[in-house]
Order: C-alpha cells, then sequence, then structure tokens
C-alpha cells in the first residue's frame, strides 16, 4: 500500500492553488490601477467611516483600508498616489447649479466682486471701448444689496439704467443679477427691445419704473425675457458659431467645477440641445464631471414624449436624466420670493408667483405618471407652502408611487408649519449652504428677525424633521468654490465674522455628507456615488488640508489637490 500525503501537505497544496495566506503571507490580488496611500481617508461609509489607502480597478474602487492591506494591489503599472498625510473625500456632489450658464459667465463680464455700481458702470465702459459699435455688452453677478453705497438714484434700491446708457449709447447692455431673477439694461437695449413706458408687465412678471412711469431699466422675473427680443437687431451668429460657443461654455464649465473638487453636477435646468449637446461631448470624452441633468420645458412637450427623455447612466455613468424642474417663484434679493406676508422693507409686496399653482400642479402629474423626479424652485414661505401642497395632492393621487424622491431647490425661508411636512413628505430640501452666510444682512431686512429666526435656512430644523438635505452652489449666482459652502454649513458665518443664527449649523460630518451623499441619494444614484467603498465609482477629492479638524477659518484657505473621476486625475494643482 503506497504513501498517502499527509493532512497538512494537502492544506499546503491548497492553501497555494487557492492563494490563501500561509504564515502571515497576503493573499494574491489582480494589481490596481491606481492606488491612494499614506493619507487620511474619509470615506462617508458607515462601514469604514476613515481609511489609510484605497484602490482602483478600471473606474470602480475595489478596496480600502490600512497601508499594509492595500500594498498588495500595488503591481508593476499601478499609478500610486502618496498623499502624504493629506486629507481624501468623496468628489463633491453639487446638487444645484446651472452648469452651461457657468460657462457663460467665464466669457462675459464677471460682475459679482463690484462693490458698487459705479465699478459696474467703469467695466462697462471699458468694454465698450473693445466692442464693435452696436456689439451687445452682457454680463451677470451684480447685487444691489451687496454693494458699499446705493445708487443714486435708485427705485427699491435697485440702479436706474442713465449712467449705464451714457457710457454706452450705441452698444445694448444687459446684464443679469447675481441671482437670475433680475436684468438691468440701458437704453440702447430696451429700444432694439421695443421696451416703452407702455410696455406692460407679463405675467409672472415685472418693470420697474420711476414714479414718472418710465422703466429704470430693471426687468425682474419672466419681464427679463422681453430683452430676447434685442437678439432679431444684433448679427445673427452661424450655427457652427453658435454650437462653438455652446461647447465652450461646458468645457469652461466643466474645468471650473474639476478646479474644485466637484465630481458630479445636477444642471438645474436644462433643454433638448444642451442635453444632446452633453451626449455628444461625453461620446468624444470631452466632459469631464458626471451630469444630473433637470428637463426644463412646457407641459405641452412633456405631454408628447415624457418617458422617451428619460436616460439612466448614459455614457458609463456620465449622463443621467429623469427629473423636471419648476420655478413657483423668485429670490429674496430682488424681492421676488413668494411669501405668506409682505416684505418688512416693502409692505407693498409678497412677491411674485411665476409659473402658476395650476401649471406646476399639471407637470406634477405628468412627472409622477412617467417615473420623472419633480424639482420645484421655492425660496419664500408662500413658494414652499404651495410646493408641498403641490406634491402632498399628486402623491394621495397616485398611492402606488414609492421612493419619489421629489425635490424643493433652494427652500431658503419656510414656515414653521411647514418643516415638519419636509420629513413627513419624503421630500428633499436641496439647498445653498453659501445663500445662507452670503445673504444673511438683507435677509434680515427683508423678513424681519422674527421670521428670518423661525425659518430661513433652517437646516437643523429639517433634519430634526426627518429630511435629507442635499448640498450645493447654485453657481453661477455664487461661484463653484466648495470650501465656503462646506464652511457656511458648519459656522453660519457671515463676511463680518457674525454667525446667523448659529443653533441651526451642522456639524462637519453632517456637512460633508450633505455635500456627497445626500447628493447622490438626491438623484437615485447613493448605490455608486457619494461614499468611497468597495463597487463604488472612484470619484474623489483631495484637500490641502484636513477640513473635519483643521480650525474653522482655516477651512476657506483649503486647496483642491487632486480631482480623480472614474479613478483617471482629472484635475491637479501645478
Amino acid at each position: 500500500m503506497g504513501h498517502r500525503p499527509g493532512l497538512a501537505f494537502l492544506c499546503l497544496v491548497a492553501c497555494v492553488l487557492l492563494g490563501s495566506p500561509i504564515r502571515g503571507r497576503t493573499p494574491r490580488v489582480d494589481p490596481a490601477d491606481l492606488v491612494l496611500t499614506n493619507g487620511k481617508i474619509v470615506t462617508v461609509d458607515e462601514a469604514r467611516p476613515e481609511v489609510q489607502a484605497l484602490a482602483v480597478r478600471g473606474d470602480t474602487i475595489v478596496a480600502t483600508g490600512t497601508i499594509a492591506e492595500i500594498e498588495p494591489y500595488v503591481g508593476a503599472k499601478t499609478q500610486v498616489i502618496d498623499l502624504g498625510g493629506k486629507l481624501a473625500i468623496p468628489g463633491f456632489i453639487d446638487s444645484h447649479l446651472h452648469f452651461t450658464g457657468i460657462g457663460q459667465n467665464r466669457m462675459e463680464l464677471d460682475l459679482m466682486k463690484a462693490r458698487n455700481f459705479d465699478q459696474i458702470v467703469a467695466m462697462v465702459a471699458e468694454a465698450v471701448k473693445k466692442a464693435k459699435k452696436g456689439e451687445l455688452i452682457s454680463g451677470r453677478g451684480w447685487h444691489q444689496e451687496k454693494w458699499d453705497r446705493v445708487p443714486d438714484p435708485n427705485v427699491e434700491g435697485f440702479p436706474v439704467h442713465d449712467q449705464l446708457s451714457k457710457v454706452s449709447p450705441d452698444n445694448p447692455v444687459v446684464l443679469r443679477h447675481a441671482s437670475g431673477h433680475a436684468t438691468l439694461a440701458n437704453a440702447k437695449a430696451m429700444e432694439l427691445a421695443g421696451i416703452t413706458r407702455n410696455t406692460p408687465n407679463p405675467p409672472g412678471g415685472d418693470i420697474l419704473k420711476d414714479k414718472q412711469g418710465n422703466p429704470i431699466g430693471v426687468f425682474r422675473e419672466n419681464a427679463s425675457a422681453l430683452l430676447g427680443k434685442i437678439s432679431a437687431a444684433l448679427p445673427r451668429p452661424t450655427p457652427e458659431e453658435r454650437e462653438a460657443r455652446a461647447r465652450r461654455e461646458i468645457e469652461l464649465a466643466a474645468e471650473e467645477c474639476l478646479r474644485n473638487g466637484v465630481t458630479s453636477v445636477q444642471d438645474a435646468g436644462a433643454g433638448r440641445d444642451t442635453i444632446d449637446r452633453y451626449k455628444k461631448m461625453i461620446d468624444e470624452g470631452r466632459l469631464g464631471v458626471r451630469m444630473y441633468a433637470m428637463l426644463q420645458d412646457s407641459n405641452r412637450s412633456y405631454a408628447k414624449d415624457l418617458a422617451s427623455r428619460r436616460v439612466i447612466d448614459y455614457g458609463n455613468n456620465h449622463l443621467t436624466v429623469r427629473s423636471i424642474k419648476k420655478l413657483i417663484d423668485g429670490a429674496l434679493g430682488s424681492r421676488t420670493a413668494w411669501l405668506l406676508e409682505p416684505y418688512t422693507d416693502l409692505p407693498s409686496s409678497t412677491g411674485i408667483e411665476t409659473d402658476t399653482v395650476t401649471d406646476i400642479s399639471e407637470t406634477a402629474r405628468l412627472a409622477i405618471e412617467n417615473g420623472f423626479q419633480l424639482n420645484v424652485h421655492a425660496i419664500g414661505d408662500r413658494a414652499n407652502r404651495e410646493t408641498l401642497n403641490i406634491f402632498e395632492a399628486a402623491f394621495k393621487a397616485h398611492p402606488d408611487k414609492k421612493d419619489l424622491r421629489w425635490r424643493i431647490e433652494h427652500a431658503q425661508h419656510i414656515s414653521a408649519a411647514d418643516i415638519p411636512r419636509f420629513g413627513q413628505l419624503g421630500v428633499i430640501a436641496s439647498m445653498q449652504a453659501i445663500h445662507c452666510t452670503s445673504d444673511a444682512p438683507y435677509v434680515l431686512m427683508r423678513l424681519g428677525p422674527r421670521r428670518a429666526e423661525e425659518g430661513a435656512y433652517v437646516w437643523r430644523k429639517l433634519m430634526k424633521a426627518g429630511a435629507v438635505i442635499a448640498n450645493g452652489t447654485d453657481a453661477p449666482v455664487e461661484y463653484v468654490d466648495t470650501m465656503p459652502g462646506f464652511y457656511a454649513f458648519v459656522t453660519r458665518k457671515t463676511k463680518s465674522g457674525e454667525a446667523f443664527f448659529p443653533d441651526q449649523k451642522l456639524s462637519r460630518a453632517e456637512a460633508l455628507r450633505a455635500y456627497t451623499l445626500n447628493g447622490a441619494y438626491a438623484a437615485f444614484e447613493e448605490s455608486s456615488k457619494g461614499s468611497l467603498a468597495p463597487g463604488k465609482l472612484a470619484d474623489i477629492a483631495v484637500l490641502s488640508k484636513d477640513i473635519m479638524t483643521v480650525p474653522e477659518d482655516e477651512i476657506l484657505t483649503t486647496e483642491v489637490l487632486y480631482t480623480i473621476v472614474g479613478g483617471k486625475v482629472a484635475y491637479r494643482k501645478r
């Protein structure tokens, strides 16, 4: 009878064949394409909240752990980034911005930093020197409440066009308000648009006039569309020129997002042409960020083909279209947010209902019947209440529809009676922390202390009521810069250093979650984005400082060192 192998020998053979650890040796694994190591990696993953290293194969994270645990994933061709102790986090998800508007803003006059109207007039005068006669001068970013002095003359604090018209008599000037809810035009622009003292206010819009009944050049909400008639009087670009400009806007916007650690964006309002252009650029490998686009069209159009416009994870998880954007009111800065009570600083007004309740109710029906998410811009407390009413009616009419995740975009001022309804109805509060600290000084003027404390930017109250809060920048209303938004969440401090109702601030962990995993949840993408865990997309931001522990004021000086999308370095600070 021959000798039989012993049990120990059989186990040894099995271990070698199966690659199991022997005497402390680590199991063999296929090499990773990318390894981040020697850092502090905050994963926003409850199973393993903090690790030192992670490995990526293709566009997906395959492992997270200690340096020793990830070391076996390093092969001859693995790209290794030594973090040198720096912080890595999930890539920021901007849950509300206007993507092409970011690019447009880079190609026009940027008025965000202007300290007064005189500076804006000077910027326009310089632009006129470089422009051809009759060429349109455009820009965006002015905000009368953020100037160091009130313009003279003015109406309701808004500037009168006379100075602009003087420095640009032959060139039309159209300057969008920072909020996007008002426009300032000069005399030439109004002339070309056919606007006179007799032009009536359009539905959902307001032409601001002086005591003599003359338009001062400020157009609020839907009235801004009247200036669109200017285009008929200007040289028409060729289709090729229009397409080149549109693509350049997208490229510039993507660059800006990646430079700020943003790996996914939720575009709050895109038409057919824009979405088709996104697809083409994704096919060409020229859209560096991931896109969740909200449709913005008419109910008539939705009734024809809404279901067919649904797109999920197109181009290797680069484009999803499954939501609709509507606007029920304006903004507090332009006094067009729709309020339950009059403005404290303008008792004659409660704001403007832009899209009507009837119109949005029909959109809600079309959305829920076709499996679309509905996201409604609502800033004032009346606007929020009406939107919640519309949502609740749609949910009751379709009790079979579950996990809808409908959203209120901004949710800036809410009546105390309506705060619990967010959690009760499962409505997501898609908010922008930076608006709280940027707008706080004039919010008190608009609402008064009582209403401001009760319902202005009440993150903590909403979370206590069971609501999910997703963060964004609303760029180009604000800059894409992610650090001021994070800082606002955890401090609620204005530029003066004063905290705006600090009891509503968030912890740093809560703030990071709102900017990552909650953003993914708001887009039905939490299974693939928003945290760093095996099986998820390798979308990562590496920061120069540890924003989870540094003194508060150092958050604002933190820079993005790397932005990684799908395991590829899309931005690196030089």
